[in-house]
This record gives structure tokens, sequence and C-alpha cells, in this order.
């Protein structure tokens, strides 16, 4: 089968590329383009001034040797108005809310398993593949995705917003395989450009930044009150409420204050309305823990999960299943979390699995509660 593979010069995509065509697929590399800062700087009058940060050119030229040792053709496609347009657009527009948004599971659904695919198949080929750590299942009826074998590499989180005709045209290769022996391979095929590398890191696309300025570039920040609970006193200056996220201990700039003891301070919540960044003190961060959640724009793939039925939800990356009850309204899903979790972050995205994990799909976290009081 003639097989599009997003390529990107790695050493998952490198090895995608190595077991596609050992099991007999007729595979064509593409290196997306995604970013460019001049374009961007029309969209918004802005330039952004981190541009000479980018490895994509970098990434490119070692992605054009890999395929040659490879021994698959490699061709270039930009993508870089759909990326600004159904991706950046919405992780600002989440920014300037006050939210944490995750731009890599847009960037998923809506780039590399949206247009790449639409162009896969206006091009002849019969799938399309990438060098994600998931497993493709047929479950009651429907493909969906899985947890792959590397559980460690496991990237379905990313993933939670693909349609079943996303999954169903794409291939993971990846599945059966660990990063550890992914490496060992590519060592052995004598793939040193991708040897070396430690996996993407940053926005999707755009990379390593000094995040603050980079952001700066499109969003002024507006310094504001950083305050001592609810209604206390106020302990110092904010750079941006945007800047910061629910947990977050250093950078706060406001260590040894006088009548405190010396325990941390930590952000549990941010007053977007009224520019103020709340923070409280002490090694047990129990204001950040919750029993049930809200969340909205969800994905799922059918049979549609019953009412009140068990389901195990990862809030972000990382991060361990918890066991919640789900409730589904329309693109609402309502969950009761069985354990509490902490940290549940709104602008972030819930994927959610069944005990065996395989993802039933997944929703942006709204609102966040703890013993029926709305925290975030």
């Amino acid at each position: 089968m003639k097989v599009l593979l997003g390529f990107s010069g790695g050493v998952d995509s490198s090895i995608a590329a190595y077991l596609l065509k050992k099991e007999g697929h007729e595979v064509t590399g593409a290196f997306m383009r995604n970013w460019d800062s001049l374009l961007n700087n029309d969209y918004l009058g802005n330039p952004d001034v981190s541009a000479d940060q980018c490895p994509q050119e970098k990434d490119y030229q070692d992605a054009q040797k890999l395929a040659k040792r490879l021994d698959i053709p490699l061709i270039r496609i930009d993508f870089v108005k759909e990326y600004w347009r159904d991706v950046f657009e919405n992780f600002l527009s989440e920014y300037k809310k006050g939210r944490t948004p995750n731009p890599d599971i847009l960037c998923n659904s809506e780039i590399k398993f949206g247009p790449f695919l639409k162009y896969a198949k206006e091009h002849g080929f019969g799938a399309i593949a990438m060098g994600h750590y998931a497993k493709k299942v047929f479950y009651k009826g429907h493909y969906h995705l899985a947890k792959p074998l590397d559980l460690e590499k496991d990237q379905t989180y990313f993933l939670c917003n693909l349609t079943e005709e996303q999954i169903a045209f794409s291939l993971f290769p990846m599945d059966k395989i660990t990063k550890k022996e992914a490496r060992f391979l590519a060592h052995d095929l004598g793939l040193v450009e991708c040897e070396a590398k430690h996996g993407s890191t940053g926005i999707c696309f755009i990379g390593e930044r000094n995040f603050r300025p980079f952001l700066e570039n499109y969003m002024p920040a507006q310094k504001g009150n950083i305050v001592e609970g609810e209604n206390g006193s106020i302990l110092g200056q904010h750079e941006g409420v945007m800047f910061y996220t629910l947990g977050q201990r250093k950078g706060l700039g406001i260590g040894g204050i006088s009548h405190h003891n010396d325990g941390r301070w930590y952000v549990y919540r941010k007053d977007v309305g009224n520019n103020v960044l709340h923070v409280a003190q002490g090694d047990q961060e129990e204001l950040l823990y919750s029993d049930a959640s809200i969340l909205e724009e969800c994905n799922f793939i059918e049979p549609l999960p019953e009412e009140n039925s068990e389901c195990f939800v990862k809030f972000r990356y990382r991060s361990k299943d918890i066991p919640c009850l789900l409730s589904l309204k329309g693109t609402t899903a309502y969950l009761t979390h069985k354990n509490l979790a902490k940290a549940v972050t709104p602008g972030q995205w819930a994927a959610i699995y069944t005990k065996e994990g395989i993802l039933l799909g997944g929703g942006i976290i709204d609102k966040v509660y703890r013993k029926e009081k709305q925290i975030s």
C-alpha cells in the first residue's frame, strides 16, 4: 500500500519508515512546514523575535539525509496558514482567557490528521502514518486508539481529539516497539542524524522558545497583584496572569516575606477578570485537589458512554489515570473523580479511557470543583 508518512527527521518517524517498509508498504516521507515567522508578522504586525531559535530548517536537512539512507522519497508540504488559523489562534485565545491550552492536541487533529490526511487522499495514498506511540484497534464495531506496548511513551493523550475517520485511514507502526528499542535500531541502521536526538519539545512545530517573551510578541502582558489566599494581603506583582500555571512554585518572586513561615508559595487560582493571581503557602497543595470537573467540546467515538459509566481519565500528559464516573450530554462531559485529582487545569484536555486502555475520546477542561464549589 502507498503510505504517506509524517517524517520529521527524528528517531520515531525514521524507525516508523523502516518498519512500514519492512511490512511491504511503499513509503513516501512528508516533512511538514507549519511555522513561518515572517508570514506570522503579516498576520498580527508583530515580528517573532525568536525566529532564529526555530530548528525547522536543520530538521529538514536531517530529514533529507535520513530519507536517502532509508531509500524513501521525501516531499515538503506547507500548512503554515492552516496551522495559524486552526491551532495558533486558538492557543492565543485560550491564554488571553487565562487558561492553559495544549496546542499539540489540536496540531494533531487539525494538521497532521487534517489537511495532511486530505493531501494524502488527493494524491493517491492508501493511508497516512505517524511516529506516535499508539495502537489502532477495532472496538465494539468501531476504530479506536489504545495504549501501546511502551506505556512510558504512550502518546494517545495527544490523539484524543481524532475522529474515527481519521484513525481508520491511519497506521501507527510504533505500537509494538519501545523507545529504547527504537534508539538501538536507529544505531544499528546507521541513522546517525536522528540517533542522538532527544525528541521534540516546546510548542508543536514552533519548538523551544523563551516562552514569556515569545508570547509577549502576540499579546502584551498586564501586571497585577499576587494575593495571599482569597482576600489576603498583597505579596507582590505578577507579570501577567496568563503566564502562570496552577501549582507553579518557581518564578513567583515572593520568597522571604516577613511574618510568614518558610513554606514555598504556589499558585492555586487565576482570576483573569480582576487580573489577580492567588497563592497559598505549604507543601501539601491541598487547594489544588478536585473531586469533579466539566469538559466542553468533547470528541467521542461511538458507541458513546452510558450514563454514569466508569472510565479512567488522564488530565494531562504524564499524569496518572484517575478513575471517574462519566455522564455525557451532547458535547459536554460531567466527571466525578473517584480519587482526588491534582491541578486539573481549565484549557487543558482530558483524555478518557476504558480500564483496558482503549481511548474513548476527550474534551477541554472547562470547570473544576471540590465539594460542589468551583475552584477553577
